[in-house]
């Protein structure tokens, strides 16, 4: 049971005095923490009892075949369950209130014969009438599949829980270093459709474990009324995304995503939920309130969306046995936490700046509920299941999110470093040319992370590449990747130096910006244009949104080139480690020369930005004397380059006031990594 105050407190604090002004705020808000944790045990039997509850809630056949149908609604005056099975008959099969505030019960005996009266696969829906007298129909928040079909809607079917699934593999360890590889299984085909569960643990996950990748970050599996919402406007929370398949098929994919040694990580959406009425969880039982906040704050304006009340038992129940299933039923190794900047601030961040003032966190406009709530899901987690990851997506840097719970932090493991690829996208869009890049504000925003707070490094993800915007590749390419990728054309000067400049940003993002790196699937080999799904202002085109992975397979494009560069780069931290060895040191950072020089690892990283001067005997500080050798090289011709570094060359250490340098060979445009070898 958790303590009144933080045990750890003075270690948070002493690793980041500005912490010290708010320490009864912190305080205060574990106290709060350590309250709910016991009033939600106190409503139940158990954490485990707590935590299942999906087995008891929506509609569940029983072991004996009858079915038990459990929901709160407090709202209703009447609940009706009808579906195919009885001709969608509202009268048959009604529900009673429970001894429980707000909770309605239905039990349906087996038939005569012993069988279940609901078939598996049939359509369901609740008929209800609130105690206005008003009705309307909806599905079950706790449904565990819903089809859309032919229909404006979506209906829940009737599925098992899974029992009938064999796993055939155990949980990989998970890594200490994470190399995620960011998917959204629809768009995973060449073709312009919607590919399948099965399609992508076939195809695409021997692909992710072949370039090196250790970790899958799943986007869009949560059922999602609007696919165009890219999964983030959730309608079913318990229902995997029937449009790539079934239930068991994305129990299938986890499970060859683990035969090839993968961890698997859910993108969580526990910040916000659907409008949508008649499939989603908003106004399930015609109040306003139910799972979410009252009045006009329970409404995301930006969004369009409704805000959850994490202050109420029952919303921490639907949510923190979301979070058991799907690390249970499903064998998610890990949750990214999708808009917790959203969460953490009344304001939600909108129109909100942070410039690492702390008074900017700890105000009035802190959510100390949905502090509360994070806290939960981190410790009831890592207690439950010690090997699993979380990760935070938070922008406003909130000080303490990435550290225990027992020290009054928020909990989670790792956080994005959203800074990073907003800086990437922002130079290449508003500077007419790479000299115009600023190199000591750059390598500023890549080290500038908290101490001992683990960073997800990422040059781009899915939010770059959204309509609207474009890849890397592509803003720094555009057109002449239709015509001038191709080994047999002409090296164009534009696709010489976005070729260049591409593999120079993802080393330079990898190696210095954080603790683990994350790569949107197609971006490793600088996929062309941006992402638009379905929708009517595009006549319902597939053409964008789709992953062209026969582009790299093909041997006569150069998009074979930047893929190369991604499995090396991943092959070089797996031998030789530096996302868990602390900050990189920064020798120089010298705007004439455009030369960037750091250690990190025990390897020397070197980055010439120049577009028109190679150097020739470039004095490289190095963090010990010896023999040194290349490790890396982006001009090489295995990686499109022109091979002007001798990958044999041996470079000998020399000394000067206490300090080592080695002579190197910097062509234009290109990065290099060095290791000592004499001690081998």
């Amino acid at each position: 049971m958790p303590e009144d105050v933080p045990p750890k407190i003075q270690d948070l604090v002493s690793r980041d005095p500005h912490l010290d002004p708010h320490k009864g705020t912190i305080i205060d808000i574990y106290r709060s923490f350590s309250r709910q944790f016991s009033k939600l045990l106190a409503e139940e039997d158990s954490l485990g009892d707590l935590l299942s509850s999906y087995e008891r809630y929506g509609v569940r056949v029983q072991p004996d075949n009858s079915v038990k149908c459990r929901e709160w609604a407090p709202n209703l005056s009447k609940l009706c369950l009808a579906g195919d099975f009885n001709n969608w008959n509202k009268k048959e099969y009604v529900f009673e209130k429970s001894d429980r505030d707000g909770e309605w019960e239905l039990v349906i005996p087996p038939s005569s014969s012993g069988q279940c009266v609901i078939p598996m696969g049939t359509e369901l829906r609740y008929f209800c009438t609130d105690h206005h007298g008003n009705t309307f129909d909806r599905i079950s928040p706790w449904a565990l599949h819903v089809q859309q079909g032919d229909r404006a809607f979506f209906n829940e079917v009737l599925v098992g829980q899974g029992q009938g699934y064999e796993w055939s593999f155990s949980r990989p360890k998970t890594p200490a270093r994470l190399y995620i590889y960011e998917s959204h299984v629809g768009i995973a085909s060449p073709e312009p459709r919607v590919a399948s569960y099965i399609e992508f643990a076939d195809n695409v996950i021997p692909r992710i474990a072949k370039l090196g990748y250790n970790c899958i970050q799943l986007m869009a599996v949560m059922e999602h009324a609007y696919y165009a919402s890219f999964g983030y406007q959730v309608t079913s929370f318990f229902a995997p995304s029937s449009r790539f398949g079934d239930p068991d098929s994305l129990r299938y994919l986890v499970d060859t995503a683990h035969r090839h040694g993968l961890v698997v990580l859910l993108d969580l959406v526990h910040s916000h939920a659907s409008s949508n009425t008649v499939d989603g969880l908003n106004s399930f039982d015609g109040s306003d309130s139910h799972y979410f906040i009252e009045g006009p704050a329970g409404n995301h304006a930006a969004w369009g969306s409704r805000i959850f009340d994490y202050s109420k038992p029952a919303t921490l129940r639907f949510l923190l046995s979301n979070l058991h299933y799907w690390a249970t039923e499903f064998r998610f190794d890990g949750f990214r936490f999708d808009g917790v900047t959203s969460m953490l601030y009344h304001h939600h961040g909108v129109g909100h700046g942070f410039t690492g003032n702390y008074g900017e966190y700890f105000n009035e406009q802190l959510n100390r509920d949905a502090v509360n709530y994070l806290q939960l899901c981190n410790k009831i987690l890592h207690d439950m299941h010690p090997q699993m990851v979380t990760i935070a997506e938070d922008v406003s840097g909130f000080p303490g999110l990435c550290r225990p719970v027992s020290e009054g932090g928020v909990g989670f493991d790792y956080r994005l470093a959203m800074s990073i690829p907003d800086m990437w996208i922002k130079l290449i869009k508003e500077c007419s040319t790479d000299s115009e890049w600023d190199l000591g504000n750059i390598v500023w925003t890549l080290n500038n992370r908290r101490w001992e707070e683990k960073n997800i490094a990422y040059s781009e993800s899915h939010d770059q590449a959204l309509v609207g915007d474009k890849t890397l590749a592509f803003w720094l390419m555009d057109s002449e990747m239709y015509t001038n990728m191709s080994v047999l054309s002409e090296l164009t000067p534009r696709i010489e130096r976005g070729v260049s400049l591409h593999k120079i940003i993802r080393l330079l993002t990898f190696s210095l910006g954080g603790e683990g790196i994350l790569t949107f699937m197609g971006n490793e080999f600088g996929h062309p244009e941006w992402l638009d799904f379905p929708r009517e202002g595009n006549n319902s085109s597939y053409h964008y949104c789709r992953r062209q992975f026969n582009l790299p397979a093909d041997e006569t494009l150069r998009y074979k080139f930047l893929e190369r560069w991604e499995g090396a780069v991943l092959e070089l931290e797996r031998d030789h480690p530096w996302l868990d060895r602390g900050n990189g040191y920064v020798y120089l950072t010298h705007e004439s020369d455009r030369v960037v020089v750091f250690e990190r690892g025990g390897l020397c990283f070197v980055f010439n930005f120049h577009w028109s001067t190679s150097y020739t005997g470039y004095r490289t500080e190095v963090n010990r004397p010896g023999k040194w050798k290349v490790a890396l090289d982006s001009d090489h011709g295995y990686f499109g380059g022109q091979g002007r570094v001798d990958g044999e060359s041996e470079y000998f250490s020399m000394t000067e006031n206490g300090r080592y340098y080695i002579q190197t060979y910097l062509p234009v445009r290109t990065c290099l990594v060095y290791r000592r070898v004499d001690e081998e």
